[in-house]
């Protein structure tokens, strides 16, 4: 049951938090239209379909920013009911720093429910349409980084390889093609210097072709300078799109990955550690708002500025960390998991002690 206390504080916990989506998604807008409004002109962007890729911006860029608006607001409201004494006549009047943090924490659950089922199930679907968008108008003729060393498992017959592809190009170098018959023995085996898709033509284009076929335990080898051909195999099952498993929900992305382990693909950190940060951030709002607390309840000379100036720098360490750790898992064998996990667990233990010396 609420009390008093309880709705006064929550009451202004969601209000400021309100306020400051409000003011600073609006900003975020302007910068960025200010930054890519010649960009629009230069690629004739219709008017449409700019005010739709801004509104999946809103979704998609706010849910990430969530617990730091969130972080900014708890320290401006709780500064300045430090500085107006009001904390002091709560504490005084009998109420333990644990029943005062309570309503605080209600309210970080209704923001983590708000960011677990816009970031499991809203977010994905406007990531399509805001990534589509930076692709077609932003990044048109940009250089995008070739993908090495890619193995996919079509199906339980069928395998495909090639040492590096460059997605402007679309064009692979070594390219194999093994298919295994019933038997699991190998019927044939197509490989080539490389592979480019026509899109024109929707063909393949392989040169220095080599097919070697297996029939009773004879190899009869067929070779071609230039082949053009067809493959059941689609574009994307070379180089899946970056981005892809950011358009996913819950449920869609949990069979990708489970597909893309079950063909070896050669990113799959970069699709797990997608899975775990939508899991990390409802509990990152909980950890944000025990350190905003702990930071802003206590009266300093510094007042709400100094309190905002460390929720600041807070905010700018804590997207450092999971930037830092983010990379490491993506571009090498580091533990998606732990990548999600430490950023944090390191601001929980600090959490814990801020709250314990404020408590003091």
């Amino acid at each position: 049951m609420l009390t008093i206390l309880d709705k006064y504080i929550l009451k202004r916990y969601l209000v400021t938090f309100l306020g400051m989506l409000m003011l600073f998604v609006p900003i975020g807008i302007m910068a960025n239209l200010a930054e890519k409004v010649g960009k629009i002109i230069d690629n004739e962007a219709p008017l449409s379909e700019v005010i739709v890729f801004y509104g999946n911006f809103t979704l998609v860029i706010g849910n990430l920013l969530l617990p730091i608006f969130l972080f900014l607001s708890i320290i401006f409201f709780t500064s300045k009911l430090a500085s107006n004494t009001e904390i002091v006549a709560i504490l005084s009047s009998g109420v333990s720093y644990w029943r005062f943090l309570r309503p605080y924490l209600i309210g970080a659950t209704l923001v983590a429910i708000l960011i677990f089922m816009m970031g499991m199930f809203i977010v994905p679907n406007a990531s399509i349409g805001y990534n589509e968008f930076d692709y077609k108008y932003f990044k048109k003729g940009r250089k995008v980084q070739v993908t090495n060393n890619i193995f996919n498992q079509l199906n339980e017959n069928d395998y495909i390889y090639v040492s590096s592809f460059d997605p402007n190009r679309k064009n692979g170098t070594n390219f194999t093609y093994e298919h295994f018959g019933e038997d699991k023995k190998l019927d044939y085996k197509i490989s080539a210097s490389s592979i480019r898709w026509i899109e024109k033509d929707s063909i393949y284009r392989l040169t220095n072709y080599v097919k070697r076929n297996l029939e009773n335990n004879v190899e009869q080898i067929h070779t071609k300078r230039r082949l053009d051909t067809l493959f059941t195999f689609k574009i994307e099952d070379l180089t899946p799109i970056s981005y892809v498993a950011e358009t996913k929900n819950l449920f869609e992305l949990n069979e990708f990955i489970e597909d893309q382990k079950s063909k070896g693909a050669s990113n799959i950190n970069a699709y797990v550690l997608v899975k775990y940060k939508r899991w990390a951030l409802p509990i990152a709002a909980f950890v944000l708002t025990i350190i905003a607390v702990a930071v802003s309840s206590v009266k300093r000379r510094g007042g709400m500025g100094l309190n905002l100036a460390f929720g600041i720098g807070v905010a700018f360490i804590y997207i450092f960390f999971d930037k830092v750790f983010g990379t490491l898992a993506e571009q090498s064998g580091f533990s998606p998991l732990l990548a999600v996990l430490l950023p944090n667990l390191i601001f929980g233990v600090f959490a814990v002690y801020l709250l314990m010396k404020a408590k003091r």
